[in-house]
């Protein structure tokens, strides 16, 4: 046997990864806590002995899982609301890429559909609310004509949340932003398919406040089958 095939590849870590990394072990330590305010991107790169790129791409990879939140005026703050995840921060735990899509995509069906339909009879009159607001916000985006991205997301998170099932709402935060990084790259959502997406959450969510579990398991199966259809075809072009 050759002892060449013992060997395997060194991964080297992005200096984004390792930013996050440091960032995450602050906050699992409690050193850093809810609330409290980071230095200016310009200390935290002289700190890092890097350029400030890369922390501005850490920092908007740890807003986009709600662990860290920009104020226009006061700066990037810990928001707290997802710290639960930090320890399955994706760039620790798997390396995911293209010939990952359809396995992700076969992954987050079954989840939000098992999600969605337990969201219609679990749902709290808080959880209706609050994803009424966030598809208003969703609209708002459409509207303007545009994506709308972190809007589509935060909305299938609160169904995870209304779901009562917080395993789910981590696997969610663990996953989705990958998963969404993907679509971006291979361009999976073209022009139209956010009006059509608003359409889909408005069905889903009337499902879920007249607590029909089944028609809204079905409503979310529709909605995310258009991106199962297109990593389906992707896979095949592997």
């Amino acid at each position: 046997m050759d002892v060449l095939e013992n060997f395997k590849a060194i991964e080297v870590e992005s200096p984004v990864e390792k930013i996050i990394k440091q960032i995450r072990s602050l906050i699992v330590s409690g050193q850093l806590k809810t609330g409290d305010k980071l230095p200016s991107e310009r200390k935290l790169s002289e700190s890092f002995g890097i350029g400030r790129t890369y922390v501005r791409d850490a920092i908007k990879k740890l807003e986009f899982y709600g662990i860290l939140k920009t104020h226009p005026q006061s700066g990037t703050v810990v928001s707290g609301a997802d710290i639960s995840a930090m320890e399955g921060l994706i760039s620790d735990v798997i390396k995911l890429n293209e010939n990952d899509f359809f396995h992700l995509v076969e992954t987050r069906v079954v989840m939000e559909t098992y999600a969605c339909s337990q969201a219609a009879i679990r749902r709290s009159a808080k959880d209706i609310v609050d994803l009424e607001d966030a598809l208003d916000e969703y609209k708002k985006k459409v509207d303007a004509k545009l994506p709308g991205v972190k809007e589509d997301f935060n909305f299938h998170l609160k169904i995870a949340e209304a779901s009562q099932n917080m395993v789910i709402k981590s696997l969610m935060l663990i996953l989705i932003p990958d998963i969404l990084e993907i679509y971006r790259k291979l361009n999976v959502c073209g022009k139209g398919r956010f009006y059509k997406s608003y359409d889909e959450h408005q069905i889903i969510l009337n499902s879920i406040i007249k607590k029909d579990a089944k028609q809204a398991e079905e409503a979310m199966r529709l909605h995310l089958q258009d991106v199962l259809e297109f990593s389906l075809s992707y896979k095949g072009d592997k």
